[in-house]
């Protein structure tokens, strides 16, 4: 039987770092440690569970069956304790109840501001730590227990995690004024993917459904630029570098500003759907599980998003 007391927390920190990135050089510049140092210890690891973990490879590391099983549970181990560690700190600064909450642009730009500031006036003495981040990101947080919930695109991967339909917007094309495709009430979606495009990063779950609308009508999107928010994107379309795709709430708040015209986009699935990611909803803190029951109350559902 495994003795319990010689799990070292270092190592399974840095097992779950090095399986994240893929990489044990990769995991080991990531925890901080030399390479000899963080084989020494993975190679400890794998004598101690009486497994293999790891297969080594040129391209990097992948895990075994045992790895798999060992990195789920880690996660959860180590989740648990970042929750500890925080909760810790909240006594020693101090501080009252906390909801840590991570969020994709599309949110920021559209539904949540509105929502915490209705939540901040029923919740005066809950401290709001707000993170922005891409979906994917957001996954991670809560994974890991940086977070408790996290607002991601609905083609995230999320395993493990509990979702919830929280806000549900359309998307539209942000052109010039003067541009060509500014005439006309709405624009083909193939037309716009002939033109230069402005988007968030590869990875973002935003510019993956573009890239996704864009091959199923035959098209490579011309990316031009990436960047990081709703806002470098509008003031990048604004001086010509291309055009956006973005939902709606978030195109109408720079519209008018910029001197940008919002069009409709036709021949694409333009509803775009955030949901809402946690561990267990059985295990939210009060103030997380507040914040649920008012989306809920504002969506008229409560059922999971498939």
């Amino acid at each position: 039987m495994i003795n319990l007391n010689r799990f070292d927390l270092v190592s399974l920190r840095l097992f779950v770092a090095v399986v994240d990135a893929g990489s044990l050089t990769a995991g080991a510049d990531r925890f901080g440690i030399s390479l000899a140092a963080a084989s020494k210890r993975i190679n400890e690891l794998e004598q101690h569970c009486g497994l293999t973990l790891l297969q080594r490879g040129q391209r990097g590391v992948s895990t075994t069956a045992g790895g798999q099983l060992l990195h789920r549970h880690a996660i959860e181990v180590i989740a648990r304790l970042e929750q500890l560690a925080l909760a810790v700190e909240d006594v020693h600064g101090g501080a009252g109840a906390h909801l840590r909450l991570w969020a994709n642009p599309s949110a920021f730009g559209g539904f949540l501001p509105r929502l915490l500031s209705a939540y901040a006036a029923r919740h005066p003495k809950v401290r709001i730590d707000l993170e922005d981040a891409l979906s994917e990101d957001g996954v991670r947080a809560v994974q890991k227990g940086q977070a408790e919930l996290a607002v991601i695109g609905d083609n995230v991967p999320c395993e493990g995690l509990e979702t919830r339909l929280c806000n549900i917007d359309r998307l539209v094309l942000l052109v010039p004024a003067g541009h060509a495709l500014a005439q006309g009430t709405g624009v083909q979606v193939s037309a716009a993917f002939a033109h230069d495009l402005v988007t968030l990063p590869r990875s973002a779950s935003l510019t993956r459904k573009v890239m996704a609308a864009a091959e199923a009508v035959g098209h490579t999107p011309r990316i031009r630029v990436q960047v990081r928010s709703f806002d470098s994107m509008c003031r990048m379309v604004a001086c010509g570098l291309g055009l956006a795709i973005l939902p709606e709430a978030a195109a109408a708040l720079y519209a008018q500003a910029l001197a940008l015209k919002v069009q409709p986009l036709e021949g694409l699935e333009v509803e775009r759907r955030l949901l809402l990611a946690m561990r267990s909803r059985a295990d939210l803190s009060p103030q997380a599980e507040a914040l649920v029951a008012m989306i809920e109350a504002e969506l008229g559902e409560s059922t999971l998003a498939p």
